[in-house]
C-alpha cells in the first residue's frame, strides 16, 4: 500500500471481479481515504478448464494470485475461500473472511423440477467431482454429464438444452443476481457443500500489518469460526484430500456444529458425520471429526486417501 493506494488482485471471471468490487465496497464505507485498483489476473485454472474438475482445495485458482501477493504487485488478495489449499503459504495470512453467503448448492432446471421430481435418466451438468459423486448416492438414475464454464456459461448451456439441470454453487448465482433462475436449494442431505464454500477470504502478506487493520474491519468472526473448522476437517484428511468431500459448520453463540461427509466417487459408499462442540475450539474439533472419518466402519476412506 503506498500513497493512500491499494492493489486488489483476483481472478478475471465476472464472478471474481463482481465478488471483489463487493469487498472494496464495504472497506470504502469504512476508508473512502483509500483508492483501490483492480488487478485481474489469469490462474491456471482459467486457462486449462480441464483443470477445473480437480477438488476446490488443489489451489489451481490461487497459485498465481498469491505469487503476486508476495512479489509485492498487488497488495491484498480476494478469493473464493474454497478455492485456497488448507495450508497457507509461507509469509501470507487470512487478512479476513467476509459474512458468507448461502453455502448451499443451487439446481437449476429447465421447467423449474425440482430434483427428485427429474425424469429418469436426466442430465445433470458439472464437473465437481464431490457435485458428481453426491447426486449419484442419492439417484442412481440420474446421468451426470461434464460441463465446464463460467456461470454464465452453464446456464446458457442449460437454457440450449445440452442438459436438463446444472447444479453450482448458490452464492454465486446470487452475487450475480440471477437467483431468479434457481429451482431449487439442494437439501444439505443431498448435496453437503464443499468446505467454505459461500465465504469470501481476503489474503495479505504477514508483514503487512497497516493493511492488516484495514482489512480486519470486515471481518466476520462467525464466519471465520465455522470455515476455521471445515479446512482443519480437510487438513486432517491430508489436505490434497482427492475424494469427494463435503464439510459444513454452524455457529450458534459459542456452539460450533460441524457436520462432514465423504463419500466415494461411484455415489455408492458414504460415510457422514457431525461433531458438536465450542466455538473457540473450531480448529481441534475439525481435527477430531477428521480422524473419526479416517475410522468409519470398512475402512475405504482411509485405504483410498493412503492415510496409515
Amino acid at each position: 500500500m503506498k500513497n493512500g493506494i491499494i492493489t486488489v488482485g483476483t481472478r478475471k471471471s465476472a464472478l471474481a471481479l463482481t465478488q471483489t468490487n463487493g469487498v472494496i465496497a464495504a472497506l470504502k464505507q469504512t476508508f473512502p481515504e483509500y483508492e483501490f485498483i483492480v488487478k485481474p489476473i489469469s490462474t491456471a485454472g482459467d486457462r486449462v478448464p480441464e483443470r477445473s474438475t480437480l477438488p476446490e482445495h488443489q489451489g489451481i485458482f490461487v497459485k498465481e494470485i498469491e505469487e503476486a501477493l508476495l512479489n509485492a504487485d498487488i497488495d491484498m488478495a480476494v478469493h473464493s475461500l474454497k478455492d485456497m489449499p488448507c495450508t497457507m503459504r509461507p509469509g501470507l495470512e487470512l487478512g479476513a473472511v467476509c459474512a458468507r453467503e448461502n453455502p448451499q448448492d443451487a439446481l437449476l432446471s429447465r421447467g423449474h423440477i425440482r430434483f427428485y421430481d427429474l425424469k429418469a435418466g436426466a442430465r445433470i451438468g458439472t464437473s465437481s467431482i464431490r457435485r458428481r459423486a453426491q447426486i449419484l448416492a442419492a439417484r442412481q438414475d440420474i446421468e451426470v454429464v461434464p460441463l465446464r464454464g463460467n456461470i454464465d456459461t452453464r446456464i446458457r448451456k442449460l437454457l440450449s438444452g445440452e442438459v436438463d439441470a446444472i447444479v453450482i454453487a448458490a452464492a454465486g448465482v446470487l452475487r450475480l443476481a440471477q437467483g431468479g433462475l434457481i429451482t431449487e436449494y439442494l437439501p444439505l442431505d443431498i448435496l453437503l457443500p464443499a468446505p467454505c464454500q459461500g465465504a469470501l477470504a481476503i489474503e495479505i502478506r504477514r508483514n503487512d500489518p497497516k493493511l492488516k487493520l484495514v482489512v480486519q474491519t470486515i471481518d466476520h468472526a462467525p464466519t471465520r469460526c465455522a470455515v476455521t473448522a471445515e479446512r482443519s476437517f480437510l487438513k486432517g484428511l491430508g489436505g490434497g484430500c482427492s475424494l469427494p468431500v463435503g464439510a459444513l459448520a454452524e455457529v450458534t453463540g459459542e456452539a460450533l456444529m460441524l457436520t462432514a461427509q465423504v463419500v466415494s466417487p461411484d455415489g455408492k459408499d458414504k460415510v457422514q458425520r457431525s461433531l458438536k462442540g465450542l466455538s473457540h475450539d473450531a480448529e481441534a474439533l475439525g481435527e477430531k471429526l477428521a480422524l473419526e472419518m479416517l475410522d468409519a466402519p470398512g475402512g475405504w476412506i482411509r485405504a483410498a486417501l493412503k492415510v496409515l
